[in-house]
């Protein structure tokens, strides 16, 4: 099995071309730019997901109810893993012992 995709979209001619000049003008090259802002949108880089709540604003792409209960979501999602100091590997730890004790209990 491939350890990777190609991923290919179509977008208009002359927006193409303005954006390869400009990456070009700043060196940096279509892939390396691509792979990086879907990192940065992985990884909930605060700086992307401010442009994304932008997008979604602009383009209208979720009412504005929807992008507020979500944000608040997310605000309360990083205050809850502040508040208890865990990481994504001791999240991963609990959810191991946890899944160890519910074996222990056939009833459940």
């Amino acid at each position: 099995m491939r350890e990777s995709k190609i991923i290919a979209f179509s977008f208009p001619v002359k927006m193409h071309a303005e954006l390869k000049a400009r990456l070009l003008y700043d060196e940096i090259p279509m892939t390396k730019f691509v792979r990086s802002c879907i990192e940065y949108y992985l990884s909930d880089d605060p700086q992307m997901m401010q442009f994304i709540n932008k997008l979604k604003e602009e383009k209208k792409i979720q009412n504005k109810m929807k992008r507020k209960t979500n944000i608040k979501l997310i605000e309360k999602g990083k205050e809850i893993k502040q508040l208890f100091g865990l990481d994504s590997n001791e999240i991963e730890d609990i959810y191991d012992v946890l899944e160890g004790d519910i074996k222990e209990w056939p009833e459940i």
